[in-house]
């Protein structure tokens, strides 16, 4: 990370400095976002549970779906909740699909609470592109931990969000807490 004097760059300066984050580019980009909305290795829900838990993000696995920490995360430990089978929205679910995601996003909680003590969580599935659904063929829940204060300037002036610890320490820590809680 390198901040950088807004006196340092050409034209008329405005007091601020700049915060460098080169590595939103690759979400602004739309890596490993889908390019159709067939399942299959083009679909990055699809394929993470293909890989082993460290390189797909996985922190637990359950009969129908399986978690995984979000590659673009708001927060430390922001998960996501995945059906296996490759469908929209909760209403293509199955009802079992459907019992295990609301069964998983309680265990998330509870562990997301036993490791890292959020003061709150912010749930909830965005059903279409227009809802905001980054992958909107393959649904998955999200369950982000949020702490007094964590909303600061960044994300509002800056539309970048510091995180201060990664992903595979987040994947690590959830992975061993998971389901003690």
């Amino acid at each position: 990370m390198r901040v950088e004097a807004a006196d340092a760059f050409p034209g008329a300066p405005d007091g601020y400095d700049r915060l460098w984050t080169p590595h939103r580019m690759a979400y602004i980009a739309g890596e490993s976002k889908p390019t159709d909305d067939r399942p299959g290795p083009g679909c990055p829900f699809c394929a993470a549970p293909e890989r082993g838990d460290e390189e797909g993000l996985v922190v637990h696995r359950a009969r129908h779906s399986y978690v995984v920490l979000n590659l673009f995360p708001y927060n430390p430990g922001h998960l996501l909740i995945c059906p296996y089978r490759h469908v929209p929205d909760l209403v293509e679910m199955s009802v079992a699909e459907r019992t295990e995601l609301i069964e998983l996003t309680e265990t998330a909680m509870r562990t997301l609470r036993g490791a890292k003590n959020p003061s709150g969580f912010n749930l909830g599935m965005n059903a279409g592109v227009i809802a905001g659904a980054g992958v909107a063929a393959h649904a998955h829940q999200h369950v982000v931990p949020r702490w007094s204060g964590d909303a600061n300037f960044l994300p509002i002036v800056g539309r970048t969000k510091a995180l201060p610890e990664l992903l595979e320490d987040t994947r690590r820590e959830l992975s061993e807490h998971w389901g003690r809680h």
